[in-house]
């Protein structure tokens, strides 16, 4: 019994440490939202231009030329979980847009067996219940053309809600700003993430607390720190495009993923850690589209202490006609090791059809 106790107590985010900036903060904001753009690795900064584009690039909101909508769902880790995700965007008018997307990411019942033993020892049963550990993330997103031809920018202001059943839960607040180039058949993007850090502050209830801080004899005797701070990221990306005969179109970007701290990534230092991804779209008179990507470089540690590399390759294909756009991916969501590839779908809406 002792075992359930300490998996529930791994699978709570609870008991975080005690620094209050941490590497790995707020992580279900770095899953992606868009089938379309996991199937190119995620290399989409430079590119983005539609309704997704609220979580990719913000700049990339100019783009759209009437109401457009985005759905999206996900499983993870073979279902335990699921992953959700709805978008709406406008044009306010010829030099800007604006946007809102809502992402959940949740575990939903949960078994709580902190009160499954009794002070006497007895195994009661009837004393399990459920919870849900449940993340979400309010985004309002704003862009516009800039003074310079082809400049776009673009904001993104997030507010971050973190449940986990009676024992905590959270607010957080932060900003996303990115920034889009285009010349010729060239394309530029930078996406600063949590540019401005973004802020969670933790409400911990402190009876279910003292339920479960004896559960290992000397372990989690005291409530972890009630702030958390996520660390700025950054994201570069270039892309080129290229007319095959009459029909095809070819699309390639490259990204890097730039983090402020020592991580596993192909590049890292003391000061910053860079992961590459590279991504690539070909379209059939933009109506049929096969996508392929691979990033996600890290060094493995093995059992003998040598290190390998490891990358995730990803899949996708997608279809579009009378202004609605049908995605799929097949990929690693979970971006883990050996994890289980997911099979990913998403739709996206343009009312702009509607109107010719």
């Amino acid at each position: 019994m002792k075992q359930k106790i300490i998996l529930f107590l791994l699978i709570t985010p609870l008991f975080l440490s005690a620094q209050a900036f941490r590497n790995y903060s707020n992580e279900f904001l770095s899953i992606g939202v868009d089938a379309a753009g996991l199937g190119m690795s995620k290399s989409v900064v430079a590119t983005t231009n539609d309704v997704n584009a609220i979580y990719w690039n913000p700049a990339g909101l100019v783009g759209i030329e009437d109401y457009q909508g985005s759905l999206m769902h996900a499983s993870y880790f073979a279902g335990i979980a699921n992953y959700n995700h709805a978008a709406f965007a406008m044009p306010i008018d010829r030099q800007s847009a604006l946007g809102i997307s809502i992402i959940r990411f949740g575990v939903d019942d949960i078994l709580n067996t902190t009160e499954l033993i009794d002070s006497q020892g007895n195994i009661d049963f009837n004393r399990i219940s459920l919870f849900s550990s449940v993340d979400y993330a309010f985004n309002i997103a704003y862009a516009r053309n800039l003074l310079f031809k082809d400049v776009t920018f673009g904001v993104n202001a997030k507010i971050v809600r973190r449940i986990i059943g009676d024992f905590a839960s959270s607010w957080g607040f932060g900003f996303d700003v990115g920034i889009q180039f285009e010349r010729n058949d060239w394309r530029f993007g930078l996406m600063a993430r949590d540019i401005t850090t973004t802020f969670n502050s933790w409400a911990i209830d402190e009876d279910e607390f003292n339920k479960i801080k004896n559960a290992i004899p000397g372990q989690n005797q005291e409530a972890p720190e009630s702030t958390e701070i996520t660390k700025p990221k950054l994201q570069l990306g270039v892309a080129k495009s290229w007319r095959i005969g009459r029909l095809f179109n070819l699309l390639t970007e490259a990204n890097a993923n730039i983090r402020f701290s020592k991580t596993n990534d192909i590049v890292s230092s003391d000061f910053a850690s860079v992961d590459p991804a590279l991504g690539f779209q070909l379209d059939y008179d933009q109506l049929v589209y096969l996508r392929a990507g691979v990033g996600n470089f890290q060094y493995i540690t093995e059992f003998d202490n040598s290190k390998s590399l490891s990358l995730q390759p990803n899949f996708g294909l997608g279809f579009k006609y009378n202004g609605i756009q049908i995605d799929y991916a097949l990929t690693n969501i979970g971006s883990v090791g050996n994890a289980l590839f997911s099979n990913i779908f998403s739709i996206t809406f343009d009312y702009s059809f509607f109107r010719r």
